[in-house]
C-alpha cells in the first residue's frame, strides 16, 4: 500500500495493522477559496508527519499550490515511519514543536496521552462545532482522544475496514487446494505453497506465508484470534487482551509449525514493512493481507509483471471456538493531528491551521471526482498532471507523489472524512482488474460481514499509559522466540502469568473496572 497511513502493503494497519504503501484519500472544506477568510498576514505553518516509503520532495508543484491557494509558507517535515518513534521524541524534547504534527493511532494511549497532559496541545473542543468535517466525526471517537476530559486530537478517517488475510488464487488451483476455511486449512496450504512449486517453474523458490518485524500481519481470522482486541475472559470473569488469549496461542503455534517446515518468511523476525510487502509482490510468498483502502497499485503491476497470471481470493472470517463468526472493527480513526498549544495565542493564524486541515479532510462523492469539481481538480495535481481520467475514473499519475505534483501529498491529514463508509467505492479507485476485483470482494464481504466493538475503546487505563508499550513489547518477543523454536509454547501459560506479574494485572482490572458490556456476543454488529 503506498502512503502513508496504513500502509497496509499489500495493504496495513496497522492498518496496524495495519501496513505497505498507501494512497490517501481525498477530503471537506469549510471554503473552496481559502483566502476569502481570516487575516491577508502570510503566516509560516510548520508541520511534522510520518510516511511509509519514501517522503515527497521538498520543493514542488504540490506544496506552490498550497502556499499559493491558501497564501501561507508552508514547511512539512515528513519522517519515514521507522524511524518516527525517534524524531518525535528529539522534537518535544527540544521544546521546538510544529503548528502540526501527526501521530500513529498506537500513539493513543501513551505518547499523545503523556504530552497532552504537559500542555503541548491545543485544547480543540472549542472549534469541532464550526469545522464541517469535524462534525462528522461519532462521539465515541472524540471520546477516544479525550485526555482529563478534554479532547485535544483530530482523529483521521479510517473505516471500519482492518486488513484480511489474502491468498493467490492461481496457486491453490495449482496445488489442487481449496480456499481455507480454518487455521489448518491454512497452514496446509502454506506448506502446500513451500513445498509443491505452485508457481511450476521447477524450482524451489515459494513458500507460504509473508510476515516480518513484530509479528507483522497478524493473519487473525475474526476477534477469537485477533491481539488487539478485548475478547477472551480469564477465570475471574474479566476481559484479557488478545495478545495473551488462547486465540493467539494458536496463531503462534501455527506460525511455528510453518517456520519449521521454511513456509513462512525466514528472517522475519527483522524484515520491515516494506521488504515484507515486496516478498509477496515478488512472487516469492503466496499468503499476505489485502484490505478495500490502501493497496498499492504499483506494488500490484509490478508483480503482474513477472507473473501475469496471478489471481488473488480473501478468506472469510473463520468459526471461533464461541461459535462466533465475524471481524474486529477498526476503531473508527487511523492516526490523529494535534495542534501546538501556542496557537491559542495567534488567533489568526490558528484560524488558517484550520482552515488548511479541513480542506485535507473534504470528502468527494465518485461523481465529484473529475476536472469539473475545482476543489477535487486542484487537491489532486490538476486533470493531465497530478491524475488522468480514465473510464470515468480519476487515476494518479505515475509520479504524482514522488515528484509531488498533486496538493494532496503535503496535507498531514489528507484522508476524506465519508459520512458513511458505504459512500467510498474503493475498488474503483484501482486499475489493474486481478486488483479491482480482489477490492471487490473484500468491500462485499464487509457488507455481510458482523463487526466486533472492542470493549476498551474509548476507555484510559493509567497502567496501559505507564506500563502498556514495554509489556507488549516483552510478550510480543517471547512469541517472536516461540515461532523461531527458541522458547517452547508449551510455556505460554508462564508467559500470560509474565504479563499479569509485569503490570498485565493492573492493565486489566482498570479497563474491566469500565467496561460496561459483559457478554463479548453482545459487541458483534
Amino acid at each position: 500500500m503506498k502512503g502513508k497511513r496504513l500502509t497496509l502493503t499489500a495493504v496495513a494497519a496497522a492498518l496496524a495493522v495495519s501496513t505497505a504503501a498507501c494512497t490517501k484519500e481525498p477530503a471537506p472544506a469549510a471554503s473552496s477559496d481559502p483566502k476569502a477568510s481570516g487575516s491577508n498576514t502570510k503566516y509560516t505553518i510548520t508541520a511534522l508527519d510520518f510516511r511509509y516509503g519514501d517522503p515527497p520532495p521538498n520543493s514542488s508543484p504540490g506544496l506552490n499550490m498550497i502556499n499559493e491557494r491558501f497564501n501561507i509558507d508552508y514547511k512539512i517535515t515528513y519522517v519515514p515511519n521507522t524511524a518516527y518513534d525517534e524524531k518525535i521524541n528529539a522534537t518535544f524534547a527540544s521544546g521546538e514543536i510544529p503548528d502540526m504534527v501527526g501521530f500513529m493511532s498506537t500513539d493513543l494511549k501513551n505518547r499523545y496521552a503523556k504530552f497532552a497532559k504537559q500542555g503541548a496541545f491545543l485544547p480543540l473542543d472549542d472549534y469541532i462545532k464550526d469545522q464541517p468535517t469535524l462534525k462528522l466525526v461519532p462521539d465515541f471517537v472524540w471520546d477516544s482522544m479525550r485526555v482529563n476530559g478534554k479532547i485535544y486530537a483530530i482523529p483521521q478517517y479510517s473505516p471500519k475496514y482492518q486488513t484480511v488475510t489474502v491468498i493467490r488464487k492461481d496457486w491453490l488451483d495449482a496445488v489442487g487446494m481449496k480456499v481455507p476455511t480454518n487455521y489448518e486449512e491454512l497452514k496446509q496450504v502454506a506448506i502446500a505453497f513451500t513445498k509443491k512449486d505452485p508457481d511450476k517453474n521447477g524450482k524451489a523458490d515459494t513458500y507460504g506465508v509473508a510476515m516480518g518485524l513484530d509479528i507483522n500481519p497478524n493473519f487473525n481470522q475474526g476477534p477469537y484470534w485477533d491481539p488487539d482486541a478485548w475478547y477472551h475472559k480469564n477465570a475471574s470473569g474479566e476481559f484479557i487482551p488478545g495478545l495473551i488469549g488462547p486465540g493467539r496461542k494458536e496463531t503462534v503455534q501455527m506460525m511455528a509449525d510453518l517456520y519449521k517446515e521454511g513456509a513462512i518468511t525466514k528472517d522475519y523476525a527483522i524484515l520491515n514493512w516494506a521488504d515484507t510487502n515486496k516478498e509477496f509482490y515478488s512472487g516469492k510468498a503466496g499468503i499476505f493481507i489485502g484490505t478495500p483502502r490502501g493497496m498499492s497499485q504499483a506494488y500490484m503491476d509490478g508483480l503482474l509483471k513477472i507473473q501475469p497470471n496471478a489471481q488473488f481470493v480473501h478468506l472469510e472470517p473463520f468459526k471461533d471456538a464461541y461459535g462466533n463468526e465475524g471481524l474486529q472493527a477498526g476503531a473508527g480513526y487511523n492516526g490523529m493531528v494535534v495542534l501546538n498549544a501556542k496557537l491559542a495565542k495567534e488567533p489568526d493564524k490558528l484560524k488558517k491551521v484550520l482552515e488548511l486541515h479541513e480542506f485535507g479532510r473534504k470528502f468527494y462523492a465518485d461523481a465529484d471526482k473529475n476536472e469539473k469539481n475545482a476543489d477535487f481538480d486542484w487537491w489532486s495535481g490538476k486533470a493531465g498532471t497530478g491524475y488522468n481520467m480514465e473510464n470515468g475514473v480519476a487515476v494518479n499519475t505515475k509520479n504524482f507523489a514522488s515528484d509531488g505534483l498533486a496538493p494532496s501529498t503535503y496535507f498531514v491529514d489528507n484522508t476524506g472524512w465519508a459520512p458513511k463508509d458505504t459512500d467510498v467505492n474503493y475498488s474503483l479507485t484501482y486499475q489493474t482488474k486481478p486488483l479491482v476485483d480482489l477490492v471487490k470482494g473484500i468491500e462485499d464481504m464487509y457488507k455481510k460481514t458482523k463487526l466486533y466493538a472492542n470493549p476498551i475503546n474509548g476507555l484510559e487505563s493509567a497502567a496501559d499509559v505507564s506500563k502498556g508499550p514495554e509489556l507488549k513489547k516483552y510478550v510480543m518477543n517471547e512469541q517472536v522466540k516461540m515461532i523461531a523454536g527458541n522458547r517452547p509454547v508449551s510455556d505460554w501459560d508462564k508467559l500470560v502469568q509474565e504479563y499479569m506479574d509485569r503490570g498485565g494485572k493492573e492493565i486489566v482490572k482498570e479497563y474491566n473496572a469500565n467496561i460496561k458490556v459483559k457478554d463479548p456476543k453482545e459487541l458483534f454488529k
